[in-house]
């Protein structure tokens, strides 16, 4: 059985995979998810903390997605390797719950699960660029003149 923070990623997914395709209420869609499968209230409380913070932040999640993969734009990306990501850019940018390591990781696990042959090379290329940019200091003003 997979611990609570995977069972919640995963019922996150499910959910924002059906939200992006079906345009369903987030909070419904998990809501259902949960009495379906009888989850554990904090597998709950972490999934609906993962969903709310990717609609939330979902203009500038999918702006790091679009700068970081340029030939491939959001229309044309497989729609699970997008919500993977969006989860794993949440986690990483702006809920700091977990390492981004760990988010990076546990991202790579769910594209083995849910996505194609090429989805967790491509996920984790995605996030490794993304974090590099997130941990790089920024570059001073005589730095970037001189350039």
């Amino acid at each position: 059985m997979p611990g609570i923070r995977r069972q919640a990623r995963m019922i996150a997914l499910q959910t924002l995979y059906e939200y992006d395709t079906a345009l369903h209420a987030p909070l419904e869609v998990l809501q259902r998810h949960a009495e379906e499968r009888h989850l554990q209230p904090k597998v709950v409380e972490y999934a609906n903390e993962l969903v709310l913070g990717v609609c939330d932040h979902l203009v500038g999640i999918d702006a790091h997605i679009q700068s970081t993969a340029r030939e491939w734009p959001l229309q044309q990306m497989a729609r699970i390797d997008k919500n993977i990501l969006r989860l794993a850019i949440y986690e990483i940018l702006f809920n700091n719950t977990v390492p981004a390591k760990a988010a990076i990781n546990e991202a790579v696990e769910l594209a083995k699960i849910f996505g194609s042959d090429t989805s967790s090379r491509f996920i984790n290329g995605v996030l490794g660029t993304i974090f590099n940019r997130a941990h790089q200091p920024p570059i001073s003003k005589t730095e970037s003149e001189v350039k």
